[in-house]
């Protein structure tokens, strides 16, 4: 076996990392049963590239955990053979991911303008921002917290009735440049809030006792870069300092145990963590906006995919919240709500526990610096599609979520310190 993968390794200098069509490249699910398993990941993992998608790093792959990850085409059949080999248990859960990439595009609503269920680019989004807020003036404002590194204004999104000493919500989207589902769902939010102000009672009363701040894309050069250049792209487009590799992963560059565990200090990992906490512009923005409201801001929802996990501190550590009872049984009812709809399952606790140790995420950052309820949503799906979630499938999963941010909302209003 040892020897299949010295051959695979010898076979797989490519001489670019990505050549941009997926066309027969492959996503496999494997459990491995023992370390020597693990080990036979690590290796395929040093020899070629290998893009995990679940968890983010091989570094993180434990015995009896679910790995599911891409290879390119021409090496995904002495994978396949290498896996029969060692005896792991594998499924192929996309057999051509240009196929399935294609395949996203299947809303029936093809405008060329801005659509709630389509995934929309980002010009699409930014002219978004500003009509949306131009056609609610008494809800909905727009301002800029910062500029990515490429330039780009970050734009904000304050909602709520106007009126004195107000505390808030801080909700983002986009983190993570492939995971389409999240920017989608933070303009569903917004569309909801205002459609609905004066009609729904709970969105009523929290509009008119709480302002939302939303953020619908946090790493817009990265999701620019999925749309034109290469839809797996994860990290910001940031250059790094003596290194041809770019970007770098924004939910592991907070001072929260950076780099400690979780994270890579290697430019080229996909979970790399920067020079610095807080050395990539986008990231640093939205600190310190969350610093400046310090005082108001009494909850924060950071959206993700894929994997139907509502999560909540620590990823850093297994040391748990002081407020572990209440996150957990807020998080427990959450969840409730969100299956009630469509009967969706998700999986809820500490990050650490319920997933992997991962250092310097923004939701434990956000708990740190005082904000009690600070939760993560990783939406659907369970792996079916991963990150390559179909257009139909945009509308169910908004409308699920929104449920269960509706019901965290009412607790922290109902909660307020």
């Amino acid at each position: 076996m040892w020897a299949l993968l010295v051959l695979i390794g010898a076979a797989s200098v490519s001489a670019h990392p990505q050549d941009l069509s997926f066309d027969g490249q492959k996503v496999f699910r494997v459990i491995p049963q023992n370390d020597e398993q693990v080990e036979i990941l690590n290796f395929l993992a040093s020899i070629m590239e290998v893009d995990f998608w679940q968890p983010d790093s091989v570094t993180l792959v434990r015995p009896k955990m679910q790995v599911d990850f891409r290879i390119e085409a021409e090496k995904s059949f002495d994978v396949e053979d290498l896996l029969k080999e060692s005896g792991m248990e594998y499924q192929v859960l996309i057999d051509n991911l240009q196929a399935a990439l294609d395949a996203q595009f299947d809303s029936k609503a093809r405008t060329g303008g801005h659509s709630y269920e389509k995934y929309n680019d980002w010009d699409t989004i930014a002219a978004w921002t500003a009509d949306i807020a131009a056609q609610n003036p008494g809800l909905v404002s727009r301002s800029v917290i910062g500029e990515t590194y490429e330039g780009r204004p970050m734009y904000l999104l304050k909602m709520g009735k106007s009126s004195p000493n107000k505390k808030a919500i801080f909700m983002d989207c986009g983190f993570h440049a492939r995971e389409w589902i999240s920017p989608a769902f933070c303009q569903w939010f917004v569309k909801e809030a205002v459609e609905t102000y004066g009609k729904d009672t709970v969105m009523t009363t929290l509009l008119d006792k709480l302002d939302f701040y939303v953020l619908p894309v946090v790493n817009i050069d990265g999701y620019i870069y999925t749309m034109t250049n290469d839809r797996m792209w994860r990290k910001t487009r940031s250059k790094n300092d003596g290194s041809i590799c770019i970007g770098t992963d924004p939910n592991r560059n907070f001072d929260a145990g950076w780099c400690t565990v979780g994270a890579s200090k290697s430019p080229c990992a996909a979970t790399y963590c920067g020079s610095a906490p807080e050395s990539e512009k986008e990231t640093k923005a939205l600190a310190d906006f969350i610093r400046e409201h310090l005082s108001t801001i009494k909850a924060y929802l950071t959206i993700h995919s894929y994997s139907q996990l509502l999560l909540f501190p620590y990823s850093y550590t297994y040391s748990l919240p002081s407020n572990y009872q209440e996150l957990n049984s807020i998080a427990s009812a959450a969840s409730k709500e969100l299956a009630s709809l469509y009967n969706t399952k998700y999986r809820y606790g500490p990050g650490a526990e319920t997933i992997y140790l991962a250092a310097g995420g923004s939701d434990d950052w956000a708990y740190d610096q005082g904000i009690k309820y600070s939760f993560t949503f990783e939406l659907r799906d369970t792996g079916r599609y991963g990150f390559l979630l179909p257009e139909s499938q945009i509308k169910p999963t908004c409308e699920e979520t929104l449920l269960a941010v509706k019901y965290i909302a009412n607790y922290v209003l109902e909660h307020l310190y």
